[in-house]
């Protein structure tokens, strides 16, 4: 896949990443490098490969699923400048 570079433009703006219009062409064959290794990659079949979580056969260290810390919800929400029904009450920001 080959980007142009109003399109490195456009993707640039939608993810508000300010470029030099200089390196536009070198981001725009980078970027459809990146997407040609990508679709290589898609097209390998991998359906007899079994999904993996770490190349390493090792296992996670969990710490035990308890309750280190006392409800101080009453304590924190004293403070709280508006509090209904155990929630904090905040100003609407979305319209």
């Amino acid at each position: 896949m080959s980007l142009t570079t109003e399109e490195v433009n456009k993707i640039a703006w939608l993810g508000r990443i300010a470029i030099d219009a200089d390196k536009t062409e070198a981001y725009a064959r980078d970027l459809s490098g990146i997407l040609d290794f990508v679709e290589q990659m898609s097209a390998v079949d991998t359906r007899a490969v079994a999904p993996m979580a770490h190349p390493l056969d090792q296992v996670q260290r969990l710490r035990p699923d308890a309750v280190t810390e006392s409800d101080q919800r009453e304590r924190f929400q004293a403070h709280a400048p508006l509090v209904e029904a155990g929630l904090y009450l905040v100003p609407k920001v979305i319209e």
